[in-house]
């Protein structure tokens, strides 16, 4: 029970900061005007995302 208690709050915070971090690669996009830098951030952020979920969950 606990390991399944632990595997969602790992996935509602890694989403919480992937969020997080797709508004800073718009702002990124948007304010700044860093398209590649932007879209750079935001495939690395889900890449991570879920590559550490999947370790997580079959850990």
């Amino acid at each position: 029970m606990f390991n399944l208690v632990y595997h969602v709050l790992f996935l509602l915070l890694s989403l919480f900061i992937l969020l997080k971090t797709i508004g800073y690669a718009f702002y990124e996009i948007n304010t700044i005007k860093n398209k590649s830098g932007g879209i750079v951030v935001i495939a690395f952020s889900i890449f991570v995302v879920i590559f550490a979920n999947v370790m997580i969950w079959m850990y």
